[in-house]
């Protein structure tokens, strides 16, 4: 809204500094997150007094948490989308068409979330709908997604896999690309929602992928920077950076009252949106593979849970203590600050690893 106005007042030079994407993605920043903390209070209350009994605790999982996260209301994700969007729609370029991109899969997967919550909170009971369906509307909205991404892309590199450190190498997939980003969107938002299993763990690695997705969406969709870099200039990406900057403020706002002992849970309607975000930005920056680095503690979760289940059914033994691989560390006798405070080190230390293939020659 802000950049249409400073474009339909060009002579006025105070507003050009609007234009700037730098610029908005610190207002993005700073909207989002006085959003939340401003709302913040008044959301938890009304989600406490609608649920009563707030998210239902597994049986199976670590003791400890039957007493100490008992009775704490979830959707706390609304509170992180309704802060986010606002700041990326008074913030970012409407005429973007990767900004629509990106907030269709993001509220679409925070609508299965939610409505999977719901079905959790009303049952008492910490199985949702049926997974398959639910992986099913994933997959269409995801597929819608690629589709979309796919014909908005410059045409060198519509259908094409870019490689991370060797610059020039592409990958012509054709359409089987649409489903392999499908594959990425869905698999992040799968990975975010495994992770998601202690108060703060999840949300912190996932401003340090948005915030790290937010230099490359700015460095691709430069032509100069692009050129200097050797990566694939992506025309209009930069409004992506926007994007991560409104996130990143409403995750702040959200720790503030998710830090342990959380006074809310993000839920399925916060990490399953967030996730399929940092998918469909990876997908329209054409960094899907940087995604797998960055995002290498939402992997490792995921991989543990697969891991975990493969070797029960096979062999009937459990390779890990308890999975997701946060809990099996819990079970080791790792206090909860220890095991959210060295993942989130892990997840700096491959956010950095990530940055560096645009570098690397």
């Amino acid at each position: 809204m802000l950049y249409l106005l400073s474009d339909l007042s060009g002579t006025l030079s105070a507003l050009n500094v609007f234009r700037y994407i730098t610029f908005r993605t610190g207002g993005a920043l700073f909207t989002a997150g006085l959003f939340v903390f401003w709302f913040g209070p008044w959301i938890i209350s009304l989600l406490r007094l609608r649920q009563g009994k707030g998210q239902p605790i597994r049986e199976d999982g670590p003791q400890a948490h039957l007493l100490t996260k008992r009775g704490t209301p979830t959707m706390g994700g609304l509170m992180i989308l309704a802060g986010a969007v606002v700041a990326i729609l008074f913030w970012a370029n409407p005429r973007s068409y990767y900004v629509w991109i990106v907030l269709t899969v993001t509220l679409g997967f925070g609508a299965i979330g939610f409505y999977d919550d719901y079905l959790k909170v009303t049952k008492q009971s910490h199985k949702g709908f049926s997974g398959k369906f639910r992986l099913g509307l994933e997959a269409l909205i995801a597929v819608g997604a690629c589709i979309a991404i796919s014909y908005w892309s410059p045409s060198a590199l519509q259908n094409q896999l870019a490689f991370p450190v060797f610059k020039d190498a592409l990958l012509n997939l054709g359409w089987f690309y649409v489903l392999f980003g499908a594959f990425v969107i869905v698999g992040a938002g799968n990975a975010v929602n495994m992770t998601d299993g202690l108060d703060g763990l999840a949300i912190v690695p996932v401003m340090i992928a948005c915030g790290t997705f937010g230099v490359i969406a700015y460095l691709v969709g430069n032509s100069f920077t692009a050129s200097y870099l050797q990566v694939n200039y992506v025309r209009d990406t930069g409004e992506l950076a926007v994007v991560c900057g409104a996130v990143i403020g409403a995750g702040l706002g959200f720790l503030w009252f998710n830090a342990p002992p959380a006074q809310i849970f993000m839920g399925d309607t916060g990490s399953l949106s967030l996730g399929g975000l940092l998918g469909v930005i990876a997908v329209a920056t054409k960094h899907e593979i940087v995604l797998a680095i960055v995002g290498g503690l939402f992997v490792l979760e995921m991989m543990s849970v697969i891991i975990q289940v493969a070797s029960f059914k096979l062999t009937g033994k459990r390779v890990f203590r308890m999975a997701p691989i946060h809990h099996h560390f819990e079970q080791k006798g790792w206090k909860e600050p220890q095991v959210v405070i060295r993942f989130w080190i892990i997840a700096v230390i491959l956010a950095l690893a990530g940055l560096a293939t645009l570098k690397l020659r």
